[in-house]
């Protein structure tokens, strides 16, 4: 099997630019920069002719902030999906198996943590227990002073059953049962050989990063963890629809937990920091047909 990579998307500028895509019934908007990629969705206002809006390099920042400056009625947190891993490259499905990161994910963790060391000051650093996780998690801690990781095994990948250490293309003709209610619609339909449903993985997570939240009020915190919660944490932030796309590895995912419940989405697939990495264009393991 060919995995194809391709590097960051690029960014184009214009001083009357707005720009807004959707996940599902929520609308991400910003002004000034876009990020252009083939796994996002979205559409443009011009206030301006379009021959004004000129290419530059990758180097967005999230605008180096004091913790301070974040409301002390909610708490950002930065969830980072994992780095590369060879089974990523493979198509083999990992759930709860241990597979660590292999040399280009170890450089895309680098990439990230690099960045946010930059841009933004982080009060703390949790991440999922399963060795890719912590290992980006690890090299985020080192780069940006943080004492230690809190692992945190509720944001663990789903847990996929039978499956497990199966290619995508094996998984239909060895585990037919398990393959099926993989591709079920019906979010509550758990996996063969003890895997969780849809619903279990939501709550799973979502109670987590909202636990989280409410221990860091008022500052910001990264969290390390896997394609597939991640896209169980937009479902929770934008409920109505569908919602997302490929969440890439090493991508930086922003979003806004209140004390009360709500949550926002502040950015979505950022991997902008990646521009000498690369990123695996396939997104295996970060999208709804693989993770």
């Amino acid at each position: 099997m060919i995995a194809l990579r391709h590097l960051a998307p690029c960014k184009l500028r214009t001083s009357a630019l707005v720009w807004s895509f959707r996940i599902g019934s929520c609308s991400i908007k910003n002004l000034g920069f876009l990020y252009v990629s083939d796994v996002t969705l979205f559409k443009l206002k011009l206030n301006s002719p379009l021959n004004s809006i000129s290419r530059v390099a990758h180097s967005a920042t999230m605008a180096k902030s004091d913790p301070s400056l974040v409301s002390p009625d909610f708490c950002e947190i930065i969830v980072v999906r994992h780095g590369e891993t060879e089974w990523n490259v493979d198509g083999r499905i990992q759930g709860h198996l241990d597979v660590e990161l292999n040399d280009v994910g170890r450089q895309q963790a680098a990439s990230v943590a690099g960045r946010l060391s930059r841009e933004c000051n982080i009060s703390a650093v949790y991440s999922s227990d399963l060795k890719r996780a912590l290992e980006t998690a690890e090299t985020i801690t080192a780069s940006c002073g943080v004492v230690e990781v809190s692992k945190d095994p509720g944001l663990r990948e789903r847990h996929l059953g039978d499956l497990q250490g199966l290619t995508l293309l094996e998984a239909p003709t060895v585990c037919t049962k398990a393959y099926k209610a993989f591709k079920s619609h019906y979010t509550n339909q758990e996996i063969p050989g003890g895997g969780e449903s849809l619903d279990q993985l939501y709550q799973r997570c979502t109670s987590s990063l909202q636990c989280i939240a409410e221990k860091h009020m008022g500052q910001r915190v990264a969290v390390v963890t896997h394609g597939g919660v991640i896209r169980a944490l937009c479902r929770r932030a934008c409920p109505n629809g569908s919602y997302g796309g490929k969440v890439l590895n090493a991508s930086v995912n922003i979003f806004h937990l209140s004390s009360e419940g709500d949550w926002t989405i502040k950015s979505w697939c950022d991997v902008s920091h990646l521009d000498q990495a690369g990123v695996l264009k396939s997104g295996f393991g970060g999208d709804r047909l693989s993770g």
